[in-house]
């Protein structure tokens, strides 16, 4: 059921560094043919700073960890392609369906896989109105239980930012501002919270790991980053926006899963392409830092 590839089995044999990286981000989150473009991108970038990608998608009855260029472009351009969660990975695989996965379904495979670093874009959290509507990431529970170090802007803008901070203290899931004590919230440095530790290098995240990994602690460490200033969207703008996306919502009935991704693309499209330039510097970032902390774990394990 959990293929890897012979290049991420082979690193992962011999303890060098493999970043896992998700694919939902790119089927659901980018236009083509950017996505493929971003995708292939990723994964040079993960190489590049010494590390093996492990891009992972379910694909022809499996989940595949570590994808190769012929899937890769399969899960950019098959419209076709669905997006699971880690509750929707057996039905996907029973069916035979092609599915990009979610932080939650990349987070458990990669843990499950022996992977110990995962770079993404944002995490899903707590909703706006989630006290009545109960609407609350799968991403969070499954954080609580996958004992690796995500690497991340933050959680999305659009979501309920302070309320998810305070949800990832009651599953104490670790939480590390990478060369900042705000929150970031996705397109946004600060997303109105602050982070209970910092850490300002690869080595520090590293020791902060090991040190979680020795006391065997089961939940992930959270290393927020926040999108490079030059990308970052205007506050203002970003607020007005997403009010304005969030009444579209509303009006047409849009919610739970489907939300993110409407919202998202109202953004995008009245933005200008501002949004999704933020989008791929982040992740990009993202992925860089993952790879060094990958890096430095790696040799903080050899050193033992």
């Amino acid at each position: 059921m959990l293929v890897r590839s012979a290049e991420v089995r082979d690193a992962l044999t011999a303890g060098r560094p493999v970043v896992a990286l998700e694919s939902t981000l790119l089927a659901h989150g980018l236009p083509r043919p950017t996505n493929l473009e971003v995708g292939a991108g990723l994964e040079q970038v993960v190489r590049e700073a010494g590390a093996v990608p492990a891009t992972v998608a379910v694909l022809d009855g499996a989940v595949r960890v570590g994808l190769a260029p012929e899937q890769l472009r399969r899960v950019c351009a098959d419209p076709g392609v669905g997006k699971a969660s880690l509750r929707d990975l057996a039905p996907t695989i029973a069916t035979g369906a092609p599915a990009a996965t979610t932080v939650a379904a990349t987070a458990w495979v990669a843990a499950r896989s022996g992977i110990g670093v995962f770079a993404t874009g944002g995490l899903g959290g707590v909703h706006r109105g989630a006290a009545t509507s109960f609407d609350v990431s799968a991403d969070l529970d499954v954080l609580a239980s996958c004992p690796l170090v995500v690497v991340c802007s933050g959680v999305k803008s659009i979501l309920d930012v302070p309320a998810t901070v305070e949800r990832l203290e009651t599953l104490s899931v670790g939480v590390l501002g990478y060369r900042t004590d705000r929150f970031p919230g996705f397109y946004l440095a600060d997303g109105g919270a602050t982070v209970p530790f910092r850490a300002d290098s690869p080595d520090e995240v590293a020791r902060v790991a090991r040190a979680r990994h020795d006391l065997g602690l089961p939940q992930a460490l959270v290393v927020t980053q926040p999108v490079p200033e030059e990308a970052a969207l205007d506050p203002a703008e970003h607020d007005r926006v997403v009010a304005e996306a969030l009444a579209t919502a509303a009006a047409s009935g849009v919610r739970g899963r489907d939300l993110t991704p409407h919202v998202l693309a109202h953004v995008h499209a009245v933005t200008g392409g501002a949004s999704l330039r933020a989008n791929v510097a982040l992740v990009r970032a993202n992925a860089e830092l993952a790879s060094h902390v990958a890096v430095a774990v790696s040799a903080a394990l050899a050193g033992r």
